[in-house]
């Protein structure tokens, strides 16, 4: 699967890691998701969680022949759980139902352990 992001991933300076299954994003600590001094802004994570979501999406709907398929947020819900520190945040999305015009997907972000998430998201999307 070759994963093509939308262009607001750049600026979160997202990168694609090699992973089974729905990818792994991974999102750099820097200038342009510092929040306050020492942490990642909750802004930044809640859009790499929206960018695990839509790559899990895309990945399922790919695995199903569906990959044309254009979809459409239609709500999201974010959890922030722990700050995040100064290090490389991961996010994976996984879908939990994929429908013929609706999905709903949750994504996770981690930070050391992926079992003690920093933030997660649940999103649900129109499929066109």
């Amino acid at each position: 699967m070759s994963v093509s992001l939308p262009p607001y991933a750049a600026t979160l300076g997202l990168v694609v890691e090699a992973q089974d299954g729905a990818p792994v994003l991974a999102m750099p600590f820097g200038g342009d998701v510092l929040g306050r001094p020492g942490f990642v802004h909750g802004g930044a994570l809640a859009g790499l969680l929206e960018m695990a979501a839509i790559v899990a999406l895309k990945h399922a709907l790919e695995q199903e022949s569906r990959g044309d398929a254009r979809i459409k947020p239609v709500n999201v819900t974010v959890d922030f759980m722990r700050g995040g520190r100064e290090k490389t945040t991961r996010a994976q999305g996984k879908v939990s139902r994929l429908g013929n015009r609706v999905a709903n997907v949750e994504a996770f972000a981690w930070q050391d352990d992926a079992d003690r998430p920093v933030a997660a998201a649940r999103m649900n999307f129109l499929i066109g």
